[in-house]
């Protein structure tokens, strides 16, 4: 029977933890634990996630965990596999949890040998656009004319210049088994995709949009809608890899507004109506890229 909220186990793998209320990451991580079971070992770097669930002498987590080095969760995901493997263990899953920054910019050569290895691993990225646990710097995930602390808004600069980098897509370009996008905004589809890697032998990548409340500027009351409004309002999508080919799963007949979800957020106060414009002329080259080189499901 496939995952869903209805069949969903019971048991709770990552609770007690100390994350912000209405942490869009925490939630991604006690979903995964839950599709996964007890038989997880979970690897985190320096982030969010090891910051709020590693406390002497409390540790949040149900199932092993262990906190790697912030470049490293791909590489210690890679020895823990192969050690339990050498035991004969084969009823496992090596997962690791890493943000934005400890995937994009710090753990990407380490994520990239182990997709090159072909290792026996599930690598879930919780996005939440920037270093939230050191305060709000930029990352190579940070998308354009968002407010950090390091690309702050003012009258000539407003936010951050640079585009959100494409991890799924540039994962993908290693030829790995299974990538996937998500959305805490659908958990139902973060099910499912959690579901699906855990049978896949080799690498599987899942990028998941997690919001910061307190980076992002939003109640905290607000985390799971703003995570679905991202992608109905086409700024997000959601879609998979496998077998070299990309499938988009989710197209929404009409986009919601742009402007509407931006304006919510603190770090998009300042934007003009002509930076939304250049906003919404990104998303629509995007989609139509989507359209063209992408299967919808």
């Amino acid at each position: 029977m496939s995952v869903s909220v209805k069949t969903l186990q019971e048991d709770e793998f990552f609770y007690g933890h100390k994350a912000c209320a209405g942490c869009g990451g925490s939630l991604a991580v006690r979903i995964a634990l839950k599709v996964l079971g007890e038989r997880s070992i979970a690897v985190l770097p320096a982030g969010c996630m090891s910051a709020v669930g590693f406390n002497f002498p409390q540790l949040c987590f149900g199932n092993n965990a262990i906190i790697s080095t912030f470049a490293g969760t791909a590489s210690m995901l890679t020895g823990i596999e192969a050690g339990l493997r050498a035991q004969g263990i084969t009823d496992f899953h090596a997962v690791g949890f890493a943000g934005d920054g400890g995937t994009a910019d710090i753990g990407i050569q380490a994520l990239s040998g182990a997709i090159d290895r072909n290792d026996d691993i599930l690598y879930i990225c919780y996005d939440n656009e920037a270093y939230m646990n050191t305060g709000i710097q930029k990352s190579s995930l940070t998308p354009f004319g968002a407010k950090t602390t390091t690309t702050p808004a003012g009258s000539n600069i407003r936010g951050n210049l640079r585009p959100k980098k494409n991890m799924f897509e540039i994962v993908a370009a290693h030829g790995i088994p299974y990538a996937a996008t998500a959305s805490i905004g659908y958990l139902n589809d973060f099910m499912g995709k959690v579901e699906k890697a855990s049978t896949i032998k080799g690498t599987k990548y899942i990028h998941i949009l997690a919001p910061c409340p307190t980076g992002w500027g939003i109640a905290t009351d607000e985390t799971v809608e703003i995570a679905k409004e991202v992608v109905d309002c086409g700024l997000w999508y959601l879609a998979e890899f496998e077998n070299g080919e990309f499938t988009l799963n989710h197209k929404p007949k009409e986009f919601t507004d742009i402007r509407t979800y931006l304006k919510k957020q603190g770090r998009f106060k300042h934007l003009t109506e002509g930076d939304i414009e250049t906003i919404t002329r990104s998303r629509d080259q995007k989609w139509d890229a989507l359209s063209k080189n992408f299967k919808i499901r």
